[in-house]
């Protein structure tokens, strides 16, 4: 993809791919979703290639999904953990998880809950002026100036 391009383009799908649209990404923040912030927790839960993650903790960082926090200066060691823009994109991953669940087979995985109550939440996408869920409606997508 070529991010330079999308990246600042009238697109917000494009815009919002630029910064999560890689699998390996999505995974990480789902685990610090869960509560993994450090870098061996990282790569012990997803089996990533450690130049991978780096990268990706890195791009996820620049990107304001994931903040940069040093634990430790001797040895110098950093956990990161998810900042506001990151919180806000676990509804759209765990949407994204319940479609691929629907279509793609159910198994037991990680799951959305309410953080006080502990009940567990259904992802699903809404409209918000009617309460309905997108995928009981007829949908197309529109251009702006159609």
């Amino acid at each position: 993809m070529d991010t330079k391009k999308y990246s600042n383009g009238s697109c917000p799908v494009a815009r919002g791919l630029c910064h999560v649209g890689d699998a390996w990404s999505m995974l990480i923040l789902r685990d610090a979703g869960g509560g993994a912030t450090r870098f061996d927790q990282f790569q012990k839960n997803l089996g990533i290639a450690p130049n991978i993650l780096t990268r990706r903790l890195a791009a996820l960082t620049e990107s304001g999904l994931l903040e940069r926090r040093r634990y430790s200066d001797h040895p110098p060691r950093d956990e990161y953990l998810l900042t506001a823009a990151g919180r806000d994109f676990l509804p759209v991953l765990f949407a994204f998880g319940a479609w691929g669940a629907r279509h793609f087979g159910d198994a037991p995985v990680s799951r959305l809950v309410e953080a006080g109550s502990g009940v567990p939440v259904e992802a699903i996408v809404v409209d918000k002026a009617s309460g309905t869920a997108l995928s009981d409606l007829d949908l197309r997508v529109e251009q702006p100036g159609a």
